[in-house]
């Protein structure tokens, strides 16, 4: 670097232009972290129960000047169902901006790698056939079947990454192909499902909020406490990636070491989501690209932007699920596609600037 482009970047210009958009980023960070609180507080207080914002303000902050019921309807069912959403939103989002980053493409999400056909595949199993992959039993057997058959979709693009000369681009193909592989399994369970359990398995794999609990809940935040902190120790190894892989390289980084730890990371992630809640589509793919668009790609600020975006679109579609008919509660995999292509769309129609070279 010449002293002439050393003093441009350190001139008060500079200086103060980059405060400026430090000043930006943490505003809109406030601001859409204030506005997924509100999200949450509204789905909180929805409900075909008709309480009134009061009785439910109350029940959450001081449950014993509640009556029974509404602190029963928020605690139990309510408010488990309102921070599903959100931790599902979070988790989908930080694994597709993960996705995207260290593959370089910015159609990669759990959804288009497979990972989540894989999970369908392992519900159907337990639906359809009662199988089981682990010795849980019960209600948790189709959960724990989609949580590993999600883990092992992301061992076979990682397997297909160790091989010598694999590019990114082979392992992004490869996860499309297990994604097709693991729909045409999972076709082959459907026809030969009966009617109730071919019933079970499309409502489950629609996405539902329905059987949240605190428990459930738990293994999110444990999920989220393990991935985060990697995502937050690797954030300049990341914003150096996307600058390219021979510039992330001459920096010293281990950009193989890198992608493995960010991709089971993500894959943890999804695959939790997934487990619990369901398919849902869209999340992953459209809350990494509204971040992106708002703030570019320092992943110190990109990756927060990207799960509140992902919190914020999952509490939306969780609150329309219930309101769009009244008395009807829809899958949150049906919101979460209807309103994220249309709005996809519109995204890549509105931006002027290329992000990915």
């Amino acid at each position: 670097m010449t002293v002439a482009s050393s003093d441009a970047i350190h001139s008060p210009d500079s200086i103060a232009r980059y405060l400026a958009r430090r000043r930006r980023h943490i505003f809109l960070l406030v601001t859409l972290a204030v506005l997924t609180l509100l999200f949450f507080l509204v789905d909180v207080a929805i409900g075909p129960g008709q309480y009134s914002p009061k009785s439910v303000l109350t029940a959450l902050l001081t449950p014993a000047a509640a009556s029974d019921i509404v602190t029963i309807v928020v605690w139990e069912i309510r408010l488990p169902v309102a921070a599903m959403a959100v931790l599902v939103g979070i988790s989908l989002a930080l694994a597709g901006a993960g996705m995207q980053t260290i593959l370089n493409n910015p159609l990669a999400d759990p959804f288009t790698l497979g990972i989540s056909s894989a999970a369908s595949v392992g519900a159907a199993l337990a639906i359809i056939l009662g199988l089981g992959v682990t010795p849980l039993a019960g209600t948790l057997l189709v959960t724990g079947n989609a949580f590993v058959f999600a883990m092992l979709a992301t061992l076979i693009i990682w397997g297909i990454n160790r091989l010598r000369g694999v590019s990114v681009q082979t392992m992004v193909l490869m996860g499309i192909a297990i994604m097709f592989f693991f729909n045409a399994l999972l076709g082959l369970l459907q026809y030969l499902a009966s009617a109730e359990a071919l019933q079970q398995l499309i409502f489950w794999s629609l996405g539902s909020l329905g059987k949240a609990s605190w428990d459930k809940i738990g293994l999110m935040l444990i999920s989220l406490a393990v991935c985060i902190p990697l995502f937050v120790r690797a954030r300049w190894q990341l914003t150096a990636l996307r600058l390219g892989e021979l510039h992330a390289k001459a920096m010293g980084i281990n950009v193989g070491r890198l992608r493995l730890t960010v991709l089971l990371c993500s894959s943890l992630l999804a695959a939790t989501a997934v487990a619990f809640v369901g398919t849902i589509g869209f999340v992953g793919l459209v809350g990494p690209h509204i971040a992106r668009l708002l703030v570019g790609e320092d992943q110190r600020i990109f990756l927060p932007m990207a799960a509140l975006c992902g919190g914020l679109i999952m509490s939306l579609a969780s609150i329309l699920s219930k309101t769009l008919m009244p008395g009807i509660l829809f899958p949150i995999g049906i919101i979460t596609a209807l309103i994220g292509l249309p709005f996809f769309i519109s995204l890549i129609l509105k931006s002027r600037k290329e992000f990915w070279g």
